[in-house]
């Protein structure tokens, strides 16, 4: 669907009170454009509809003008570099940008998670979480207790059915 017509759609969402709608809409085309700036900015202001602060400064980062409370909001959501990486959901070089100070402002969160992570990251290989666990033993000993559990339930499962087939044939 054109971004045009999507637009329409959103408007007409809003109109009808259909907040839901139009905030999923809206995440679809800044996933599909995420350098366009104005769509971020409905994007926030959808938020703000919710009462999100953390969220409409998630999608407003990138611009000037945009609100300090909702700007720490996000920060506190997303406390490292590489959680507010992922969060801002860019794709592609700083230079897609449409102003400098959105340029500035990507760079300056790609910079720091680059130094957190000792190593250079780019907008098209955004770090996973695992890459913000410092130690991988902790990693390990949760893989375990959830395979743990798994198995648990697995043999409970097990002794139901069988305790079901014994009862059937008696």
């Amino acid at each position: 669907m054109p971004l045009t017509t999507t637009l329409a759609r959103v408007d007409a969402d809003l109109a009808a009170g259909r907040v839901p709608m139009a905030r999923q809409r809206l995440r679809g085309l800044v996933s599909s454009f995420p350098d366009d700036l104005m769509l971020r900015r409905r994007l926030a202001e959808v938020y703000r509809l919710y009462g999100e602060p953390a969220e409409a400064g998630r999608w407003m980062y990138l611009e000037e003008d945009r609100d300090a409370g909702e700007t720490s909001a996000f920060e506190a959501r997303y406390r490292t570099p590489q959680e507010r990486m992922r969060a801002l959901a860019w794709r592609g070089p700083e230079s897609l940008a449409r102003s400098s100070f959105a340029m500035e402002q990507l760079a300056a969160v790609r910079i720091s998670c680059s130094e957190a992570l000792g190593r250079p990251v780019d907008w098209d290989s955004i770090p996973s979480a695992l890459d913000d666990e410092p130690d991988d033993r902790t990693g390990k000993f949760s893989s375990f207790l959830v395979g743990a559990g798994c198995l648990v339930v697995f043999l409970v499962m097990l002794g139901i059915w069988v305790n079901g087939l014994i009862a059937l044939f008696d």
